[in-house]
């Protein structure tokens, strides 16, 4: 009984030292992404704008790259000059990122294709098997699938156990 109480104990102290902390690094995904894989992009409606060199997408959006798959109400993608392919994407609206059994819910994510991190930010909670995680901003290099999270960042570790 007396290593249960111990170990209880000490599961909460580690929570809310973590809890405390303005930012932690954390694993994202079951393998590091190649970002120089092709992007596909399905959604209700498409507005392409030429003068910009933007393309916006609309309902019911869903991307995906390699085994990464992010979905929102609205995508903008914003193209390299001459249109030689994508610079960025900007999701707003309801923002979902699943990759392997990981997944990351968040207002908006910002996705720069050329140095392979997504910034996700506003009300950001990341789910891992049974623990989550939750912050104000999450940065994701998806180079080595690793995550920093940023502002008031809570954790809920699940310890096992009964």
């Amino acid at each position: 009984m007396g290593l249960r109480l111990l170990m209880i104990a000490a599961a909460a102290a580690l929570l809310s030292t973590a809890a405390l902390a303005q930012g932690t690094s954390v694993a994202f995904g079951t393998i590091a992404q190649d970002t120089s894989l092709p992007v596909e992009v399905s959604s209700d409606e498409l507005s392409v704008d030429q003068d910009t060199g933007t393309a916006v997408f609309s309902g019911n959006v869903v991307i995906g790259q390699g085994e990464m798959r992010l979905s929102a109400a609205r995508v903008m993608v914003v193209y390299r000059a001459e249109q030689s392919g994508i610079a960025r994407l900007e999701a707003t609206g309801g923002v979902t990122l699943v990759s392997g059994n990981d997944a990351a819910e968040a207002q908006r994510a910002d996705y720069s294709i050329d140095t392979g991190t997504i910034v996700m930010t506003g009300n950001v909670l990341l789910a891992q098997g049974q623990s989550a995680l939750s912050a104000d901003e999450m940065t994701i290099r998806l180079e080595d699938g690793t995550a920093r999270m940023r502002g008031n960042v809570r954790t809920r570790l699940q310890t096992g156990g009964d």
